[in-house]
């Protein structure tokens, strides 16, 4: 009688593990994962990147990524900030990947003045921008096979205050390399 509960154990387990890998299961993407509706779905975010292994079926490999690696960005995408939206934000990213973070005219009397990332050998802030209007843009590229995790912040301070910008938005990277098989 032992044995039957755990063939019932298993086979819970493997129906279990079919569901959360299924194409259609789990979340569509890095903006539903994060709450936010501010992130390009991952659909229409990749821009000439070799595409990710998640569109094979349901791997039994004890080495197979988690159903939320499964909708990790590759290629390019977009992050845009706007005024009211959440302070803090999560992304999953490939290795590789570019991130456009495009931050909105405040509507306070600060100003966005800088982005510094938590690492920079993961996840390096370049291509830092601000126009005329308030808006702040910066390219965050992720390394190329590095995997692991790096808070980006968007700092903002009054132009006639004295003292350091604070940090007025964070986003959370978090790079997942593909899996390697053989």
């Amino acid at each position: 009688m032992r044995w039957w509960s755990g063939v019932w154990m298993i086979a819970g387990m493997v129906v279990l593990a079919a569901c959360g890998t299924s194409a259609g299961g789990g979340s569509t993407g890095p903006a539903s994962a994060s709450g936010s509706s501010s992130a390009r779905p991952p659909s229409t975010a990749p821009t000439g990147a070799p595409a990710s292994p998640s569109g094979q079926g349901p791997s039994t490999s004890a080495t197979a990524p988690s159903a939320p690696a499964r909708h990790c960005v590759a290629g390019h995408t977009e992050i845009s900030v706007a005024p009211g939206d959440a302070t803090q934000q999560r992304l999953c990213v490939r290795p590789g990947t570019v991130v456009s973070l495009v931050l909105r005219p405040r509507t306070d009397d600060k100003r966005w003045k800088a982005v510094n990332t938590s690492a920079p050998a993961l996840v390096v802030a370049s291509g830092w921008r601000l126009d005329a209007d308030g808006t702040a843009h910066a390219a965050l590229r992720c390394a190329g096979t590095r995997g692991g995790e790096a808070e980006v912040t968007a700092l903002a301070k009054a132009p006639d205050v004295a003292g350091a910008a604070r940090a007025a938005f964070t986003l959370h990277v978090s790079v997942v390399p593909y899996t390697t098989q053989g």
